[in-house]
């Protein structure tokens, strides 16, 4: 679908028209996104009942209108006259200009990554299915219409998809047995009487296409190859357009090694105590990795069971919840909208253990989503062992909030408040991820500063690990997208340096696989948060609450730019 318009025009046009026709367009060019954020029509054009198109002629006209756009903004908007809110958002389009054609010029994952058409499918139809906007009757006869354009979409990836790497392949058939799953099961049980025999129309034809195109990843694509690496090149440029921080790839890179060599440090002084009560014999210290993994041991036998990991999910929801107003770290969104729910089965592939669906930026009031990923029944014993004691007692707990509270949940609560609406949607579809992912790990570490759980050693020690795990993720990234680093050798960094389980370290591998620059925001944007912070104390004195309410109240801009917006002063 494109119904964005090309050519340039004079130079009178505002930035304010600008930013706004670059929000509704993009989102009209993408109605299963628009669907996800609440926008629903387009000049008078239903978006909810469109896919996606990806015909080789829409993505040409893509690029034209994106190239067009862009002479545009710099003929027409004098950068250094707008105003600190304007300027962010010009900056941040200027990026999101740059991103949207290095895919389509360089990256083109619509061409080797089948996940790109597997989790539209899916979104497509679960955003409807879940969000409720309208009547559930509407709603139904939106995914009619969505299925019965699924056969065409199919059609599209299988002409664009050129080749692709196994991994890629292999996720994306999995991802798309869940979509299967949604039709012809979840949906399929839910589908009002006076729609049942147009429901089956319809998805009897989506059905076949999407069997056929698992025939096609099986016997057809997985045998062109493809590298998943990005290379230096591509991915430095990625890297800048996505995070916008300040240092290079390499320079990250630097930090993040010399970061896990402190936490691991620390976690030694915290686990030495434990390890020398669990072996009171025991002659002189032991080696750093021996007493760590002794102590995490210990505290990795404390944990859920299958059955229990929701309730012990939605119980820890609430602890936390209470923590954050006992302590006034914030003041939490009015809106009482947030259900934990299971992941759905076309998005496991990348939320393997959990993750956080927001309420849409243009109708808020609908539902936010925690996900939790249920451990499958037919895993054997030792891999669903392995997954409990990752996600122990205390790890459970840290994802509840990183996840919910106070951490993507409440951040993108304050998100879906901002003022003027069209700031609001567009820091919201084009949300610096740094910024996104560092608030979660950032506030999780000021919730056990603050003495969440009696400031516990083996809280403290499960967070270590995490941070190891977050630092781990960067030096994975670029490691293995541009360095060349093997697989042995990324295992062995989980393993060995950062302690984790191995269930979650193959995870953690093939995530790493299907994504570039995603796994450095979390590191990238801890370390900013905490750089931002201390700009503002040094500027308005250490009023944390104060900090945190006006950091939010930014939405998600680039952190380098919310430094700006905060004190004047740059990081």
């Amino acid at each position: 679908m494109f119904l964005g318009g090309c050519g340039t025009k004079p130079q009178t046009e505002s930035f304010d028209k600008l930013a706004e026709e670059f929000v509704y367009t993009s989102l009209a060019n993408s109605p299963v996104s628009a669907t996800q954020v609440g926008y629903h029509s387009h000049k008078g054009i239903a978006l909810d009942s469109l896919m996606d198109d990806y015909s080789a002629q829409s993505v040409e006209r893509q690029r034209q209108w994106y190239q067009d756009f862009r002479i545009r903004l710099m003929s027409s908007v004098d950068a250094e006259k707008l105003n600190a809110e304007d300027r962010a958002d010009y900056d941040i389009l200027q990026d999101q200009i740059s991103l949207a054609l290095l895919e389509i010029d360089t990256i083109q994952n619509y061409r080797h990554n089948p996940t790109v058409y597997v989790e539209l499918i899916g979104n497509a139809l679960y955003s409807p299915f879940v969000l409720q906007y309208t009547d559930k009757t509407t709603r139904f006869r939106q995914i009619i219409a969505r299925m019965l354009k699924i056969p065409l979409l199919v059609e599209q990836a299988e002409r664009q998809l050129v080749s692709a790497p196994e991994i890629w392949t292999t996720v994306a058939q999995g991802e798309n047995e869940g979509n299967i799953a949604l039709i012809d099961q979840e949906m399929h049980s839910a589908v009002p009487a006076e729609l049942k025999e147009e429901y089956e129309t319809a998805a009897n034809g989506a059905l076949k296409s999407l069997h056929q195109f698992n025939d096609f990843l099986k016997n057809g694509l997985s045998r062109r190859g493809y590298a998943w690496q990005l290379g230096a090149d591509k991915y430095a440029q990625k890297f800048r357009f996505v995070l916008a921080t300040d240092q290079t790839p390499r320079q990250v890179l630097a930090g993040a090694e010399s970061e896990l060599k402190r936490v691991r440090e620390q976690m030694y002084e915290i686990a030495l105590p434990m390890y020398q009560k669990l072996h009171p014999d025991a002659k002189g210290k032991p080696e750093m990795n021996e007493a760590i993994s002794a102590a995490l041991a210990q505290i990795a036998e404390k944990h859920a069971t299958p059955e229990t990991y929701f309730s012990d999910a939605r119980r820890d929801l609430q602890e936390t919840r209470e923590f954050v107003r006992a302590k006034d770290l914030l003041t939490l969104p009015a809106r009482d909208n947030l259900q934990v729910i299971e992941t759905p089965e076309f998005m496991r592939g990348i939320y393997s253990v959990g993750g956080f669906s927001a309420a849409p930026a243009l109708e808020p009031q609908l539902g936010a989503f925690y996900w939790i990923t249920p451990i499958p029944k037919d895993w054997p014993k030792a891999r669903v062992d392995s997954k409990l004691r990752e996600y122990n007692f205390y790890a459970l707990k840290l994802l509840t909030i990183h996840e919910a509270m106070p951490g993507h949940y409440v951040q993108l609560e304050y998100a879906n408040d901002i003022q003027p609406p069209l700031r609001r949607i567009f820091r919201s579809v084009f949300g610096n991820g740094a910024y996104v992912e560092g608030w979660a790990v950032y506030v999780t570490e000021v919730m056990l500063d603050q003495g969440y759980l009696d400031n516990s050693p083996e809280m403290r020690l499960t967070f270590l690990k995490q941070q190891l795990r977050m630092i781990a993720n960067t030096i994975l990234d670029i490691r293995l997208q541009t360095m060349g680093m093997t697989d042995q050798e990324a295992m062995d960094l989980m393993l060995h340096d950062a302690f984790q389980e191995n269930e979650e370290a193959s995870g953690k591998l093939r995530r790493a696989k299907l994504s570039s620059t995603q796994l450095p925001t979390y590191y990238v944007g801890w370390r900013d948060w905490r750089r931002v912070r201390a700009v503002y104390t040094k500027s308005a004195g250490d009023h944390l609450k104060e900090f945190h309410e006006r950091a939010l109240k930014a939405g998600a801009v680039p952190l380098p730019v919310l430094a700006r917006l905060l004190t004047g002063k740059g990081l």
